[in-house]
């Protein structure tokens, strides 16, 4: 039987755990904060909670054209007594449910977990430090890395972050500011611009890129750019926070085209930075910076018996990528070789609309020069769409252009989140637009214009 250390108890590292159990090793999971990791206590599943609270009170607010004579002031009513405090005991509960959810399956699993902050003594020895000072080293087989990230704060944030909020601390709000600056248009930009503006806050976002969501299809991007702006948030991008000042509570910000932005708080969604100086990594002989170490990108190993997972290798900073690593860097070690594909990962914002893709963009085909197609279907023209008034956006299918082979998806628009995951099973099928068409999709759904693309 072999024993298996686990460093992190976040979506990658607690499925490890559970996936090396099942392979029958003796497990010792260690996890210096909560168990979940940031998505689940301050991350994927706190933000959607609140940004389905949210949309849920926009949605009231505009139900006015469906009411009777006065429903207006009705809508604007209810809207106004949304409640941060049970919005927030919401999403709290959830986080709680979904924790000790986790706890109970590896307890189950007969995974030992343990409270404390792990360093490695050598490649074949954790030794974990807990809280009240003691120490306990565990001899191992093998070591599972999967530490994490925290938020990143580059000048002249890092001076004042423990003044502004982050996208860990961002959901203990004590209330609801009545204007907000995010620095940084990217995922958790964007997606906390859609529920706070959702909630009544003032907004703006500062991206020093040309465009909001800069890594993701430029199209995708400004659907959502010309719905974040539909409602009330000014987008400032092509342009860099220079300086910030605090005074009597509020932020005045300078921005690099000499504009400066006041505001009640500020949210700094300007990406993740590793951390490993507490592991004492010289001691296995690897490196890192704050981007993380390298992997083998297949089997994730890090070096001989020692694999790394999530956001430490840099791959892919989302959850369900760390998660499927993690099994993948479980069962490699137990002795049964898998593969993680990095590029069937499907992408997904949880925006209104929604924005998701998988595999190649247009943009990136182009770029590695392989011939491509577009086969594109606007919502304006679906059935469900048009009936519930969902109309904003496109699905987009991407294929090889002499072999029909699909290549990737870009999602925008209602469901997209979801329905992304139809391409994600095609690319993994080796799918060709040929036999996309063969597919028959229920009327109406918002997933006919999935079929109605491959057609164009």
């Amino acid at each position: 039987m072999k024993n298996i250390v686990v460093i992190g108890g976040g979506p990658g590292g607690y499925p490890a755990a559970l996936k090396a159990a099942a392979l029958g090793a003796k497990v010792t999971l260690v996890e210096k904060n909560k168990i979940g990791g940031v998505c689940l206590n301050c991350g994927c599943i706190p933000s959607k909670s609140l940004l389905d609270a949210a949309h849920r009170f926009y949605t009231a607010k505009n139900l006015a054209s469906l009411c009777a004579d006065g429903g207006q002031a009705a809508a604007d009513a209810l809207f106004a007594l949304a409640d941060w405090k049970k919005i927030q005991a919401r999403q709290q509960a959830a986080t709680r449910k979904l924790t000790q959810g986790i706890s109970f399956l590896l307890k189950k699993a007969g995974v030992e977990v343990l409270a404390g902050e792990a360093s490695f003594v050598n490649e074949q020895t954790v030794r974990v430090k807990g809280a009240d000072g003691s120490q306990k080293d565990l001899a191992c087989d093998g070591v599972i890395l999967a530490a994490g990230s925290e938020a990143f704060f580059p000048p002249p944030f890092d001076r004042i972050k423990d003044r502004i909020y982050d996208n860990s601390t961002v959901f203990d709000m004590p209330a609801l500011p009545k204007t907000l600056v995010i620095i940084g248009g990217g995922v958790i930009g964007c997606e906390f611009a859609d529920l706070m503006s959702a909630l009544g806050v003032g907004v703006t976002v500062v991206e020093m890129q040309p465009r909001i969501l800069p890594l993701e299809d430029e199209n995708a991007a400004r659907v959502l750019a010309q719905a974040l702006s539909k409602r009330g948030v000014t987008l400032c991008t092509g342009v860099s926070a220079t300086d910030v000042q605090e005074q009597n509570g509020r932020f005045t910000l300078t921005l690099s085209d000499g504009k400066t932005l006041s505001a009640d708080a500020v949210l700094a969604a300007i990406g993740r930075t590793v951390d490993l100086s507490a592991l004492h990594m010289e001691n296995i002989g690897v490196e890192w910076t704050r981007k993380g170490v390298r992997v083998h990108p297949e089997t994730l190993q890090l070096k001989n018996s020692i694999y790394a997972v999530g956001d430490v290798n840099g791959l892919f900073q989302l959850a369900h990528a760390a998660t499927r690593q993690g099994e993948v860097a479980a069962c490699n070690l137990c002795g049964v070789p898998a593969v993680y594909h990095n590029e069937r990962v499907p992408r997904a914002i949880y925006t209104s609309p929604e924005i998701a893709s998988v595999g190649l963009t247009r943009a990136q085909a182009e770029a590695q020069q392989i011939p491509v197609k577009s086969h594109k279907a606007f919502l304006l023209a679906n059935g469900r769409a048009v009936a519930q008034e969902q109309t904003e956006g496109y699905y987009e299918l991407i294929s090889h252009a002499q072999t029909g082979r699909l290549l990737g998806a870009v999602l925008a628009g209602a469901q997209a989140t979801e329905l992304v995951h139809t391409a994600a099973v095609a690319l993994a099928a080796g799918m060709t637009v040929e036999q996309w068409k063969e597919i028959i999709f229920a009327h109406p759904t918002f997933a006919e214009s999935l079929g109605e693309a491959a057609a164009r």
